[in-house]
């Protein structure tokens, strides 16, 4: 009877082992220097998000009658290992985990993500707010960047003020002291 439990118990730690990946580790050293989380830092969470972000066609500043696509702002869904919806990005910037705390801050550096790729990232971040995943993070990286950058399609007078949203996909890794 011992070695029945034993024996269901491992069956059961290896079948949820199998089927929940475990979290990727950044090897920090490996990217470029600007977007590389500060000496001391310790990696808390890795997230993938994916959704799209908006760009609308606007008048350049200090450029009369010459237009671009203006970036407006993210509205992603984070996912966990094993594909789990764990939160949502959306402007500010802001990363709300789903137990309700969330984090802000400001863009350090960037660092070339590839041709047509937004570029990585790395932002300081504000206290957080509730209690959860998000307390004690102060770094985040945006790494893996796949899509994103502004519309390919013309911006002209004639466009002023239409938005389009552009797929995108990037990892976000948080880092606490």
């Amino acid at each position: 009877m011992k070695n029945t439990l034993l024996l269901a118990g491992l069956a059961a730690l290896v079948s949820a082992c199998s089927t929940t990946p475990a979290p990727m580790m950044v090897d920090n050293m490996a990217l470029p220097d600007a977007v590389r989380a500060p000496a001391g830092t310790k990696q808390t969470m890795w997230t993938v998000g994916r959704g799209e972000l908006t760009y609308e066609c606007r008048e350049k500043k200090d450029m009369p009658g010459q237009f671009e696509w203006a970036f407006v702002g993210p509205v992603a869904t984070l996912y966990g290992p094993g594909d789990k919806v764990v939160g949502k990005y959306y402007g500010g910037p802001t990363w709300e985990s789903n137990d309700g705390s969330k984090v802000t801050g400001k863009q350090v550096a960037v660092a070339p993500g590839g041709a047509g790729n937004i570029p990585l990232q790395l932002v300081k971040a504000d206290p957080a707010t509730g209690n959860g995943a998000m307390q004690g993070v102060a770094y985040i990286q945006r790494l893996n960047t796949k899509g994103g950058v502004a519309p390919s399609a013309a911006c002209t007078a004639a466009a002023k003020g239409q938005r389009q949203q552009v797929a995108y996909a990037a990892d976000y890794v948080f880092y606490g002291m």
